[in-house]
């Protein structure tokens, strides 16, 4: 019988986290994949968000959206004392060819876009112009919010 020194590393197995890394990104690839339609023409469900900036003045509020690639005609505006609402549709231009591969990164389908404003306004003056693919809003304050004071209790 021969004695052998025992060494506990020489069993363990050296572990590399690469290749397990490869196969969560096969499995999360895989899992975009399923939700996302392989076909652009089928992303007509998609929703996409339009981009706001919002000016505050002492007398109104100036809003601008942008709705690139939008008529007037497919926009819905609706401001109420405490909001805007926005809501259209992006109706898809995509041809198929034959033999080609057409690929589209625009998003189409319906939106909609609700923003809360910071003051309470006068929503039967709201003055509206739309062009470049930008809808710019001015909407005056409520008489009431105008000169508003808020006095400030400190401790």
């Amino acid at each position: 019988m021969t004695l052998v020194r025992w060494n506990p590393l020489r069993e363990m197995e050296r572990w590399e986290p690469f290749p397990e890394m490869s196969i969560i990104r096969q499995q999360m690839d895989r899992l975009f994949e399923q939700l996302l339609p392989p076909d652009a023409s089928e992303a007509v469900g998609l929703t996409f968000v339009p981009p706001a900036e919002i000016a505050e003045t002492d007398t109104d509020l100036k809003l601008k959206i942008e709705l690139p690639g939008l008529e007037a005609k497919d926009l819905n505006v609706e401001v109420t004392p405490e909001s805007v609402s926005i809501s259209g549709e992006r109706k898809s231009e995509i041809t198929k060819e034959e033999g080609g591969i057409t690929r589209s990164e625009f998003r189409y389908g319906k939106f909609q876009r609700v923003i809360a404003l910071p003051a309470v306004v006068d929503n039967e003056k709201v003055a509206a112009e739309y062009k470049d693919g930008i809808l710019r809003l001015t909407i005056p304050k409520a008489e009431s919010q105008k000169h508003r004071s808020v006095k400030v209790r400190l401790g």
